[in-house]
Protein backbone atom coordinates (compact mmCIF):
# COMPACT_ATOMS: atom_id res chain seq x y z
CA UNK A 1 0.00 0.00 0.00
CA UNK A 2 2.70 2.16 0.64
CA UNK A 3 4.49 1.88 -2.86
CA UNK A 4 1.33 2.53 -4.76
CA UNK A 5 0.99 5.41 -2.44
CA UNK A 6 4.45 7.01 -3.41
CA UNK A 7 3.52 5.95 -6.62
CA UNK A 8 0.51 8.06 -6.55
CA UNK A 9 2.78 10.95 -4.79
CA UNK A 10 5.46 10.56 -8.21
CA UNK A 11 2.62 10.83 -10.72
CA UNK A 12 0.55 13.46 -8.70
CA UNK A 13 4.30 15.80 -8.76
CA UNK A 14 4.93 14.90 -12.45
CA UNK A 15 1.22 16.17 -13.34
CA UNK A 16 1.92 19.19 -11.50
CA UNK A 17 5.01 19.71 -13.26
CA UNK A 18 3.39 18.85 -16.43
CA UNK A 19 0.72 21.60 -15.87
CA UNK A 20 3.08 24.48 -15.00
CA UNK A 21 4.70 23.58 -18.04
CA UNK A 22 1.83 23.49 -20.24
CA UNK A 23 1.05 26.68 -18.58
CA UNK A 24 4.10 28.43 -19.04
CA UNK A 25 4.27 27.35 -22.48
CA UNK A 26 0.86 29.38 -22.90
CA UNK A 27 2.03 32.33 -21.05
CA UNK A 28 5.21 32.66 -23.31
CA UNK A 29 2.71 31.77 -26.28
CA UNK A 30 0.44 34.68 -25.68
CA UNK A 31 3.40 36.87 -24.81
CA UNK A 32 5.26 36.17 -28.08
CA UNK A 33 1.88 36.31 -30.04
CA UNK A 34 0.87 39.61 -28.69
CA UNK A 35 5.27 41.16 -29.81
CA UNK A 36 4.16 39.96 -33.84
CA UNK A 37 0.81 41.62 -33.34
CA UNK A 38 2.04 44.11 -36.30
CA UNK A 39 2.57 41.65 -38.55
CA UNK A 40 -0.49 39.59 -37.93
CA UNK A 41 -2.62 42.09 -38.55
CA UNK A 42 -0.78 42.61 -41.84
CA UNK A 43 -1.20 39.13 -42.42
CA UNK A 44 -5.10 39.25 -41.92
CA UNK A 45 -5.30 42.27 -43.65
CA UNK A 46 -3.68 41.35 -47.05
CA UNK A 47 -4.87 37.53 -47.25
CA UNK A 48 -8.47 38.94 -48.33
CA UNK A 49 -7.08 40.29 -51.78
CA UNK A 50 -6.15 37.00 -52.80
CA UNK A 51 -9.40 35.67 -53.00
CA UNK A 52 -11.37 38.64 -54.46
CA UNK A 53 -13.25 38.04 -57.32
CA UNK A 54 -13.57 34.22 -57.24
CA UNK A 55 -16.72 32.10 -56.97
CA UNK A 56 -18.25 31.86 -53.46
CA UNK A 57 -17.83 28.39 -53.94
CA UNK A 58 -13.81 28.88 -53.78
CA UNK A 59 -13.24 31.41 -51.35
CA UNK A 60 -13.27 29.18 -48.15
CA UNK A 61 -10.89 26.18 -50.02
CA UNK A 62 -8.79 28.55 -51.01
CA UNK A 63 -8.36 30.13 -47.73
CA UNK A 64 -7.89 26.57 -46.60
CA UNK A 65 -5.02 26.06 -48.90
CA UNK A 66 -3.50 29.11 -47.72
CA UNK A 67 -3.66 28.27 -44.30
CA UNK A 68 -2.19 24.92 -45.04
CA UNK A 69 0.46 26.61 -47.00
CA UNK A 70 1.49 29.06 -44.01
CA UNK A 71 1.39 25.82 -41.80
CA UNK A 72 4.13 24.22 -43.39
CA UNK A 73 6.10 28.08 -43.80
CA UNK A 74 5.71 28.02 -39.87
CA UNK A 75 6.59 24.61 -38.95
CA UNK A 76 8.15 22.63 -41.12
CA UNK A 77 10.97 25.60 -42.61
CA UNK A 78 11.02 28.55 -40.27
CA UNK A 79 10.91 26.42 -36.94
CA UNK A 80 13.68 24.44 -37.22
CA UNK A 81 15.91 27.18 -38.97
CA UNK A 82 14.85 29.57 -35.46
CA UNK A 83 15.98 26.45 -33.11
CA UNK A 84 19.29 26.49 -35.29
CA UNK A 85 19.51 30.52 -34.91
CA UNK A 86 18.76 29.77 -31.09
CA UNK A 87 21.17 27.71 -31.02
CA UNK A 88 24.02 28.16 -33.08
CA UNK A 89 23.96 31.62 -33.95
CA UNK A 90 21.97 33.65 -31.61
CA UNK A 91 23.79 37.10 -32.03
CA UNK A 92 22.12 36.53 -35.73
CA UNK A 93 18.30 36.63 -34.53
CA UNK A 94 18.55 41.10 -33.53
CA UNK A 95 19.98 41.52 -37.15
CA UNK A 96 17.23 39.43 -38.96
CA UNK A 97 14.48 40.85 -36.71
CA UNK A 98 15.99 44.24 -38.33
CA UNK A 99 16.07 43.09 -41.61
CA UNK A 100 12.50 42.09 -41.23
CA UNK A 101 11.58 45.24 -40.20
CA UNK A 102 12.92 47.42 -43.15
CA UNK A 103 11.03 45.09 -45.02
CA UNK A 104 7.62 45.67 -43.09
CA UNK A 105 8.34 49.53 -43.68
CA UNK A 106 9.16 49.50 -47.22
CA UNK A 107 5.86 47.23 -48.22
CA UNK A 108 3.72 49.61 -45.55
CA UNK A 109 5.79 52.79 -47.28
CA UNK A 110 5.01 51.23 -51.04
CA UNK A 111 1.30 50.77 -50.36
CA UNK A 112 1.14 54.37 -49.08
CA UNK A 113 2.84 55.94 -52.42
CA UNK A 114 0.41 53.44 -54.42
CA UNK A 115 -2.42 54.94 -52.33
CA UNK A 116 -1.01 58.51 -54.01
CA UNK A 117 -0.56 57.14 -56.96
CA UNK A 118 2.78 56.63 -56.86
CA UNK A 119 4.85 53.39 -56.81
CA UNK A 120 3.99 50.03 -59.11
CA UNK A 121 1.85 47.31 -58.41
CA UNK A 122 4.11 44.46 -58.37
CA UNK A 123 1.07 41.68 -57.64
CA UNK A 124 0.47 42.21 -61.10
CA UNK A 125 -1.75 38.91 -60.72
CA UNK A 126 -4.19 40.69 -59.35
CA UNK A 127 -5.04 42.52 -62.74
CA UNK A 128 -6.17 39.10 -63.96
CA UNK A 129 -10.12 38.25 -64.17
CA UNK A 130 -10.91 34.88 -61.86
CA UNK A 131 -13.37 34.39 -64.37
CA UNK A 132 -10.76 34.25 -67.06
CA UNK A 133 -7.75 32.35 -64.88
CA UNK A 134 -10.06 29.44 -63.56
CA UNK A 135 -7.89 27.18 -62.35
CA UNK A 136 -4.44 28.15 -62.96
CA UNK A 137 -5.59 31.73 -61.77
CA UNK A 138 -6.30 29.92 -58.26
CA UNK A 139 -3.37 28.09 -57.89
CA UNK A 140 -1.10 31.08 -58.80
CA UNK A 141 -3.03 33.33 -56.17
CA UNK A 142 -2.24 30.33 -53.66
CA UNK A 143 1.24 30.47 -54.58
CA UNK A 144 1.68 34.12 -53.96
CA UNK A 145 -0.47 34.13 -50.64
CA UNK A 146 2.07 31.66 -49.62
CA UNK A 147 4.90 33.85 -50.71
CA UNK A 148 4.06 36.68 -48.81
CA UNK A 149 2.81 34.53 -45.88
CA UNK A 150 6.11 32.85 -45.37
CA UNK A 151 7.60 36.42 -45.47
CA UNK A 152 5.45 37.71 -42.59
CA UNK A 153 5.57 34.52 -40.90
CA UNK A 154 9.51 34.42 -41.04
CA UNK A 155 8.51 37.98 -39.26
CA UNK A 156 6.41 36.14 -36.83
CA UNK A 157 8.39 33.18 -35.66
CA UNK A 158 12.17 35.49 -35.67
CA UNK A 159 9.82 38.43 -33.11
CA UNK A 160 8.20 35.14 -31.00
CA UNK A 161 12.26 33.30 -30.73
CA UNK A 162 13.15 37.08 -29.37
CA UNK A 163 10.81 36.72 -26.59
CA UNK A 164 11.60 33.49 -25.07
CA UNK A 165 14.50 33.71 -22.20
CA UNK A 166 17.65 32.33 -23.34
CA UNK A 167 17.50 29.42 -20.14
CA UNK A 168 14.57 27.71 -22.10
CA UNK A 169 15.45 24.33 -23.39
CA UNK A 170 15.38 23.66 -27.07
CA UNK A 171 12.36 21.52 -26.69
CA UNK A 172 10.51 24.02 -25.05
CA UNK A 173 11.72 26.80 -27.07
CA UNK A 174 10.04 24.71 -29.92
CA UNK A 175 6.99 23.84 -28.23
CA UNK A 176 6.47 27.52 -27.91
CA UNK A 177 7.14 28.41 -31.02
CA UNK A 178 5.02 25.53 -32.39
CA UNK A 179 2.11 27.06 -30.10
CA UNK A 180 2.43 30.31 -31.45
CA UNK A 181 2.55 28.93 -35.00
CA UNK A 182 -0.52 27.15 -35.17
CA UNK A 183 -2.93 29.85 -32.93
CA UNK A 184 -1.59 32.58 -35.29
CA UNK A 185 -2.61 30.70 -38.19
CA UNK A 186 -6.11 29.50 -36.78
CA UNK A 187 -6.79 33.23 -35.78
CA UNK A 188 -5.65 34.74 -38.47
CA UNK A 189 -7.07 32.64 -40.85
CA UNK A 190 -10.17 31.99 -39.18
CA UNK A 191 -10.61 35.40 -39.12
CA UNK A 192 -10.19 35.56 -42.77
CA UNK A 193 -13.14 33.65 -43.75
CA UNK A 194 -15.02 35.00 -41.86
CA UNK A 195 -14.05 38.03 -43.83
CA UNK A 196 -14.67 36.84 -46.96
CA UNK A 197 -17.44 35.08 -46.19
CA UNK A 198 -19.45 37.97 -44.21
CA UNK A 199 -20.85 39.45 -47.88
CA UNK A 200 -22.41 36.40 -48.76
CA UNK A 201 -24.06 35.70 -44.91
CA UNK A 202 -25.00 39.58 -45.40
CA UNK A 203 -27.10 38.78 -48.85
CA UNK A 204 -28.57 35.69 -47.67
CA UNK A 205 -30.04 37.25 -44.27
CA UNK A 206 -31.20 40.34 -46.44
CA UNK A 207 -32.73 38.25 -48.82
CA UNK A 208 -33.96 34.98 -47.07
CA UNK A 209 -35.37 36.83 -43.73
CA UNK A 210 -37.22 39.39 -42.26
CA UNK A 211 -37.29 42.11 -39.64
CA UNK A 212 -34.61 42.08 -37.53
CA UNK A 213 -32.64 39.93 -38.80
CA UNK A 214 -33.06 41.24 -42.91
CA UNK A 215 -31.79 44.52 -41.73
CA UNK A 216 -29.01 42.97 -40.15
CA UNK A 217 -28.01 41.64 -43.51
CA UNK A 218 -28.38 44.47 -45.27
CA UNK A 219 -26.34 45.95 -42.99
CA UNK A 220 -23.12 43.65 -43.19
CA UNK A 221 -23.78 43.84 -46.63
CA UNK A 222 -23.18 48.18 -46.57
CA UNK A 223 -21.02 47.86 -43.67
CA UNK A 224 -18.25 45.38 -45.39
CA UNK A 225 -16.57 47.37 -48.43
CA UNK A 226 -16.01 50.04 -45.76
CA UNK A 227 -14.28 47.51 -43.08
CA UNK A 228 -12.29 46.24 -45.55
CA UNK A 229 -10.67 49.49 -46.66
CA UNK A 230 -10.49 49.96 -43.12
CA UNK A 231 -8.53 46.80 -42.20
CA UNK A 232 -6.02 47.60 -45.23
CA UNK A 233 -5.72 51.11 -43.32
CA UNK A 234 -4.92 49.45 -40.15
CA UNK A 235 -2.72 46.86 -41.36
CA UNK A 236 -0.97 49.02 -42.87
CA UNK A 237 0.10 51.49 -40.24
CA UNK A 238 0.88 48.30 -38.23
CA UNK A 239 3.34 47.12 -40.95
CA UNK A 240 5.10 50.94 -40.89
CA UNK A 241 5.09 51.91 -36.85
CA UNK A 242 5.98 47.98 -35.65
CA UNK A 243 8.49 47.78 -38.45
CA UNK A 244 10.03 50.93 -37.15
CA UNK A 245 10.17 49.54 -33.42
CA UNK A 246 12.07 46.85 -34.70
CA UNK A 247 14.48 48.72 -36.20
CA UNK A 248 15.26 51.10 -33.65
CA UNK A 249 15.49 48.91 -31.02
CA UNK A 250 17.82 46.91 -32.89
CA UNK A 251 19.79 50.24 -33.53
CA UNK A 252 19.93 50.65 -29.57
CA UNK A 253 20.99 46.80 -28.90
CA UNK A 254 23.39 47.37 -31.53
CA UNK A 255 24.68 50.32 -29.85
CA UNK A 256 22.81 53.24 -31.78
CA UNK A 257 19.94 53.88 -28.88
CA UNK A 258 20.02 57.78 -29.43
CA UNK A 259 16.09 57.54 -31.61
CA UNK A 260 15.07 54.76 -29.44
CA UNK A 261 16.14 57.08 -25.98
CA UNK A 262 14.61 59.81 -27.52
CA UNK A 263 10.94 58.78 -28.55
CA UNK A 264 11.05 56.74 -24.98
CA UNK A 265 11.63 59.96 -23.28
CA UNK A 266 9.00 61.95 -25.36
CA UNK A 267 6.54 59.21 -24.73
CA UNK A 268 7.30 59.45 -20.81
CA UNK A 269 6.82 63.40 -20.62
CA UNK A 270 3.72 62.49 -22.54
CA UNK A 271 2.47 59.96 -20.39
CA UNK A 272 2.97 62.29 -17.23
CA UNK A 273 0.91 65.41 -19.09
CA UNK A 274 -1.91 63.04 -18.98
CA UNK A 275 -2.12 60.91 -15.95
CA UNK A 276 -5.47 60.06 -16.52
CA UNK A 277 -4.63 57.48 -19.34
CA UNK A 278 -0.46 56.99 -19.13
CA UNK A 279 -0.54 53.83 -20.51
CA UNK A 280 -2.42 54.39 -23.79
CA UNK A 281 -0.72 57.96 -23.88
CA UNK A 282 2.91 56.55 -23.67
CA UNK A 283 1.94 53.53 -26.50
CA UNK A 284 0.36 56.46 -29.12
CA UNK A 285 3.61 58.69 -28.87
CA UNK A 286 5.66 55.54 -28.97
CA UNK A 287 3.80 54.25 -32.18
CA UNK A 288 3.76 57.82 -33.73
CA UNK A 289 7.27 58.41 -34.02
CA UNK A 290 7.95 54.85 -34.51
CA UNK A 291 5.79 55.40 -37.41
CA UNK A 292 7.17 58.31 -38.68
CA UNK A 293 10.73 56.66 -38.91
CA UNK A 294 9.27 53.41 -40.09
CA UNK A 295 7.34 55.57 -43.07
CA UNK A 296 10.92 57.88 -43.95
CA UNK A 297 13.18 54.34 -43.83
CA UNK A 298 10.22 52.65 -46.31
CA UNK A 299 10.09 55.31 -48.52
CA UNK A 300 14.23 55.58 -48.78
CA UNK A 301 13.90 51.54 -49.62
CA UNK A 302 11.19 51.94 -52.31
CA UNK A 303 13.90 53.20 -54.97
CA UNK A 304 16.83 51.02 -53.86
CA UNK A 305 14.64 48.07 -54.21
CA UNK A 306 13.13 48.83 -57.36
CA UNK A 307 16.54 50.02 -59.05
CA UNK A 308 19.05 48.11 -56.95
CA UNK A 309 18.18 44.66 -55.05
CA UNK A 310 15.63 43.78 -57.71
CA UNK A 311 17.37 44.16 -60.33
CA UNK A 312 20.47 42.01 -58.67
CA UNK A 313 17.77 39.42 -57.81
CA UNK A 314 16.94 38.79 -61.07
CA UNK A 315 20.58 38.74 -62.44
CA UNK A 316 21.51 36.14 -59.48
CA UNK A 317 18.54 34.08 -58.09
CA UNK A 318 16.21 33.99 -61.23
CA UNK A 319 18.94 32.16 -63.48
CA UNK A 320 19.81 29.94 -60.86
CA UNK A 321 16.32 28.78 -60.20
CA UNK A 322 16.10 27.97 -63.68
CA UNK A 323 19.26 25.77 -63.67
CA UNK A 324 17.45 24.19 -60.67
CA UNK A 325 14.16 23.50 -62.39
CA UNK A 326 16.15 22.38 -65.90
CA UNK A 327 18.16 20.06 -63.66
Amino acid sequence: MSGLLALLDDVAAISKVAAASIDDVAGQAVKAGAKAAGAVIDDAAVTPKYVHGFDASREIPIVWKIARGSLFNKLVILLPVALLLSAFAPWAISPLLMLGGAYLCYEGAEKVAHAFGHGDKHDSEQHTHPETGGAALEEQRVAGAIKTDFILSAEIMVLALSTIPGTDTVWMKGLILAVVAVGITAAVYGFVALIVKADDVGVYLATHRTGLRAAMGRGIVKVMPGFMKTLTVVGTAAMIWVGGQIVLHGFAELGWAGPYDWIHHQAEAAAHAVPQAPGLVAWAVTAFFDGIFGLILGMILIPIAHYVINPLLQATVAPLMARLRGA
